[in-house]
């Protein structure tokens, strides 16, 4: 886990590190823009955004013990933060997994896309689905998940 916050403190660092040289440049205007960024970029790769990641052999299991879909993801993927915005405290009924942490989750994506990493890709009941809406997503989970 200690490893899901070594980009986002190094873009957080970086950010301060270019805006404090605009300030003493003189450009407070470029300095918060550059800031803003890097912020921004450290948010949407942080661990806090999304709930914690599993392996994909554990959400497979845990999936069909519990039937709550399987999420296959990656840290700055737009249409991952889209999902995981949209369905709110929903999220975490879900079971999530980073493919880039987990070479078993790539394969499963691979395997569903045509040999592409295409993520959001949500397993429901054994059938893939890449980048299904949100709302979609959320009606698939049972009201005792």
């Amino acid at each position: 886990m200690m490893r899901a916050w070594i980009l986002p403190v190094l873009l957080l660092l970086s950010g301060s590190a270019l805006a404090t040289g605009q300030i003493i440049k003189g450009n407070p205007g470029t300095a918060a823009a550059l800031l803003l960024a890097f912020l921004a970029f450290a948010g949407v790769n942080s661990p806090l955004i999304f709930p914690r990641s599993i392996g994909a052999r554990e959400a497979q299991r845990r999936s069909a013990v519990d039937g709550r879909p399987v999420v296959f993801w990656r840290p700055g993927c737009k249409y991952c933060i889209r999902l995981r915005i949209r369905l709110g405290r929903s999220a975490r009924r879900l079971h999530w997994v980073d493919i880039w942490r987990d070479p078993a989750g790539a394969a499963v994506v691979r395997a569903a896309n045509n040999g592409n990493e295409t993520v959001p890709t949500v397993v429901v009941a054994g059938r893939p689905h890449t980048n299904p809406d949100p709302a979609w997503v959320r009606e698939q989970l049972s009201p005792s998940a």
